[in-house]
């Protein structure tokens, strides 16, 4: 089959996410190439089309001009040319991966490589408009995995009138950003909803009849009623591509300071990036990472030196929208190593929780539910890792202006 070739682009990005996207908004002469039909939108709001609060329009992001629907398979690195599925093949002089991550799908069994009728993956606005259109009210919905991602999807199928069932086989929900006692108050909230949640719960497979979910299997041989399931276990770099074209991968593409892989006309940002053996796998360092590389590929002095990212979510309360919300961060880590300062302030009653760590002169991390009031100094002061002001009352760091 013949193919043709288009001229050369300065820039060509592999991916339409958010980093993609926002690289298209700060990069002259580029050519963004995306998988997905749908224009760029903001991710992070899929739970929020999912309950129904916004039309799928209503979360994508500034116009870019981006080929849709279209899939790169081969890199050819020595004539910088990228091929793709509809048999074009496009010039680069500097290619930039934004393939982001795919959805980690359990060694399950019952889950084979055609997933059953009514089992989703959560990562995409096609998977977001397929689990809408299948949810009713009463329908048994069953949410494997109790990380940020799987806590959103359980609250948003409760607000669709599912009766759900939350199963994590950790300890606590959000174990990587919660502690026990913060995880307990955001699981009374998810109850409050209706949200039946069970932790150290292993998932041992599924039960279909007919091509579709029937029931979900539990180690223990108990099963859950499932009409719908959803896969929230994780996300895992895409690297594929990088990998056929010989790039250095690891977890991730391995990138340095600006960005650059082992290539040193291919760079990447976002979920498929490693920088300094961290994969963040989050919109925040995505975002700082693409306005880094607009910077570097404009020929400026920049360089990214990590995110310290802070995790924000907001779940509705269970009768008016308006009310009794449960509004949640955490940032760093929360979890106290010997010789550090713990900080701690709970209210049951109000379903309040404010705990922060002090590691020397530093804010190691913290977790605040219930009134935010103090999080964005805390916030400020721990992504400029700043020394705490030696005069700041260690319990006043948890009063509404941070303690400053």
């Amino acid at each position: 089959m013949r193919t043709r070739t288009e001229n050369t682009a300065r820039v060509v990005v592999i991916g339409a996410g958010m980093a993609g996207a926002r690289l298209a908004a700060r990069v002259p002469d580029v050519t963004v190439i995306g998988e997905e039909t749908h224009a760029p939108y903001n991710r992070v709001l899929l739970a929020e089309v999912l309950a129904g609060r916004y039309a799928a329009e209503v979360i994508a992001l500034p116009p870019a001009e981006v080929r849709r629907g279209v899939r790169v398979v081969r890199i050819d690195r020595e004539d910088r040319l990228v091929h793709c599925d509809d048999g074009s093949v496009v010039r680069y002089g500097r290619l930039v991966l934004a393939t982001g991550s795919n959805p980690v799908l359990p060694p399950l069994r019952g889950l084979g490589h055609a997933m059953p009728d009514g089992v989703h993956a959560f990562r995409t606005l096609d998977d977001c408009l397929a689990l809408r259109a299948s949810v009713r009210p009463g329908v048994s919905a069953v949410v494997i995995g109790g990380g940020l991602l799987g806590v959103s999807a359980a609250r948003a199928l409760a607000e669709c009138g599912a009766q759900v069932v939350l199963a994590h086989q950790g300890e606590h929900l959000m174990e990587r950003q919660l502690d026990a006692e913060s995880a307990e108050l955001l699981r009374r909230h998810l109850e409050s909803l209706g949200v039946e949640v069970h932790t150290e719960c292993r998932v041992r497979g599924l039960r279909c009849a007919d091509g579709a979910v029937r029931a979900v299997e539990l180690a223990d041989g108990y099963e859950l009623a499932a009409e719908i399931t959803v896969l929230a276990c994780g996300v895992r770099p895409r690297t594929g591509l990088a990998q056929a074209a010989g790039l250095e991968v690891r977890k991730g593409v391995v990138v340095d300071d600006q960005l650059r892989t082992s290539d040193p006309y291919i760079y990447a940002v976002g979920d498929c990036a490693e920088h300094r053996s961290t994969v963040y796998g989050l919109a925040g360092p995505a975002l700082e990472q693409a306005d880094v590389l607009a910077e570097v590929l404009a020929g400026r002095p920049a360089r990214y030196d990590g995110t310290r990212a802070l995790t924000r979510l907001t779940l509705n309360g269970p009768d008016d929208p308006g009310a009794g919300a449960l509004d949640l961060a955490a940032f760093g880590d929360s979890r106290p190593l010997p010789g550090d300062d713990v900080i701690r302030l709970a209210d049951a009653t109000r379903g309040a929780y404010r705990t922060v760590v002090v590691r020397g002169d530093r804010l190691a991390g913290g977790v605040l539910l219930g009134d935010l009031a103090a999080v964005g100094t805390l916030a400020r002061t721990w992504q400029d890792d700043a020394p705490l002001p030696a005069e700041t009352s260690l319990l006043h760091l948890l009063t509404n202006d941070g303690g400053f």
